[in-house]
């Protein structure tokens, strides 16, 4: 096999991979009004309710609820967020981070991960017929101050809602000054004399989240959910075919993006029905416990916790309820975790990502040092035989099996491996890629600076000259510099491939300054850095061989 084919191979697959992303990629949906219908349910009196515990009945388009103006809007302050609980349904109107914002400006506004306006869209809804009514109760708030705060330890809001046919449903919720879990207990007590069929469901209503500058479009954004110890991720071309249904143990579902993620989780192990439907502008999330009977001045509890926050795998980790599987890198699962705690290990030191990104390239660049010294090595050899190849090509281009004979002699006599120098680019493509995926969906680089005019290592670098440039808006100065280090790092770079590999080569540099012009700036730091240590590397191989 012709080592330097092989070579171009590569290269030209992350030409392919980088470039499909680049251009082909579904742009970023725009926050939009949710196109799915939600609504606090009755008694289910229809037997065409349900079917196995999954509702039938529900439109997947919209219904627009008039706001109830007696309904008052109660309002949670913690140090984490504030929170805006209406009573309308009793569904969540706000919920503000206070940690996080939209944008990179200061003035961007907290980040909000419940931007519906209209109340039956709104998530934590509760039925008790699988939501196939629209309906929404007023659910009375206990306190008369719709003002609560926790700064420290808890504090508790309870809510009440009566249905028509006598059922009473008590709903607590607990906020804690230091965490973005929230508890929720529904109960219901059937206030009548004869026994009630209900069908208890929880509705997660979910739509993008409003950042100024949006993560990747080709990374995941939607419903998602933990069943049956498997993530599960909902695109919205597979909720166009119609409502999804999944059945089994729920540990949590909701919605998740790259940087944040809404969900329930349900406190209990008996299976449960999850029905999603919608699109990728919005969807809706039914949990069923199923058909269950109500006796007469009975009363029944069903558990929840929810958690609205960021998506940082290290506190998802800690919170247990199988959350951290929310950070999702596929097959580079085993490679990339490590990636990001080694990364979030140096910044423990630094207080700067930059540099981490630096420090964690450094270290991946040692660890495959040996081999890849081992492959300039063999790629210099063979730059020496090339005369000699060449030679075998012309007295056998006839007979191309004696061609292969003797090449394959040539290699055994000077002890050369014709593989040497792509075998080690092919066991560090996994890692590259592991590295790709963390640097380009961690929320530690999300409004992380770095240093000078990089103030975000999630976003492209652009140097502001005072005026703009068209499609740039800005000088890309550090992708520049990747590129030109690149050129360099090829010119230094021994290679025998024939004259046509060798011009497709010569613009890999300027292919790849232009498809890295709006990747994070946090991925061209890790491959500028790279390009310089493999330039020193290179150096140090090809001063030695030259005494040699």
């Amino acid at each position: 096999m012709d080592m330097y084919r092989t070579f171009l191979a590569i290269a030209l697959s992350f030409v392919i991979l980088l470039g499909y992303q680049y251009f082909f990629a579904p742009p970023v949906q725009e926050p939009q009004p949710p196109a799915t219908s939600s609504g606090q349910g009755t008694v289910a009196s229809s037997p065409d309710a349900t079917v196995n515990g999954a509702p039938t009945t529900v439109s997947s388009t919209a219904t627009e609820v008039a706001v109830d103006p007696a309904a008052r809007d109660i309002t949670v302050e913690t140090p984490l967020y504030t929170a805006v609980v209406s009573e309308q349904g009793g569904a969540i109107k706000s919920f503000l981070l206070k940690q996080h914002r939209t944008g990179i400006s200061k003035d961007s506004g907290a980040m909000e991960l419940a931007p519906a306006s209209n109340p039956a869209d709104r998530p934590l809804l509760f039925s008790l017929d699988n939501g196939a009514n629209t309906e929404l109760p007023l659910y009375k708030a206990a306190n008369t101050d719709t003002q609560l705060k926790a700064q420290q330890g808890q504090t508790e809001l309870v809510m009440t809602a009566t249905m028509p046919e006598g059922v009473q449903v008590v709903r607590t919720m607990r906020f804690s000054a230091d965490s973005y879990l929230i508890p929720v207990q529904y109960t219901l007590k059937n206030t009548t004399d004869r026994p009630l069929q209900v069908s208890p469901a929880l509705i997660w209503n979910s739509a993008p989240f409003p950042h100024t500058n949006p993560p990747s479009s080709y990374l995941f954004a939607g419903p998602a959910a933990y069943i049956n110890n498997e993530l599960v991720e909902i695109k919205g071309k597979e909720l166009g075919k119609g409502p999804v249904i999944k059945q089994g143990t729920v540990s949590w579902a909701g919605y998740t993006d790259s940087y944040f993620i809404t969900t329930v989780m349900p406190e209990t192990e008996a299976p449960l029905t999850l029905t999603v439907q919608g699109s990728d502008a919005a969807s809706r999330s039914i949990l069923s416990q199923g058909l269950e009977t109500l006796q007469p001045n009975s009363s029944t509890s069903y558990d929840y916790t929810l958690y609205m926050g960021p998506k940082k795998f290290t506190t998802l980790q800690n919170l247990g309820h199988n959350l951290a599987h929310a950070v999702d890198y596929g097959w580079l699962d085993l490679i990339a975790k490590p990636m990001l705690w080694l990364l979030n290990f140096f910044y423990s030191f630094t207080k700067n990502y930059g540099i981490a990104i630096i420090l964690l390239t450094i270290v991946i660049k040692l660890a495959f040092w040996p081999i890849t010294q081992k492959g300039m090595k063999s790629m210099k050899n063979m730059q020496k035989l090339q005369p000699k190849i060449a030679k075998l090509r012309e007295k056998f281009k006839d007979d191309p099996a004696k061609m292969n004979q003797e090449m394959m002699g040539l290699y055994k006599t000077y002890k050369i491996n014709p593989l040497g120098g792509c075998l080690p680019m092919l066991i560090q493509i996994p890692f590259f890629f592991a590295l790709y995926r963390v640097l380009m969906a961690a929320i530690e680089l999300r409004h992380a600076p770095f240093m000078l005019w990089i103030n975000d290592l999630s976003m492209p670098d652009r140097l502001w000259l005072g005026f703009d440039i068209p499609f740039l808006h800005g000088l890309p100065v550090l992708t520049l510099l990747m590129g030109g280090s690149m050129y360099l790092q090829q010119k230094m770079t021994p290679t025998v491939a024939d004259p046509t590999q060798a011009r497709i080569m010569q613009f890999l540099p300027v292919i790849f300054t232009f498809m890295f012009l709006n990747f994070a700036s946090g991925l061209v730091l890790y491959w500028f850095v790279n390009n310089l240590l493999s330039m020193l590397q290179q150096y140090l191989i090809n001063r030695s061989t030259s005494k040699a």
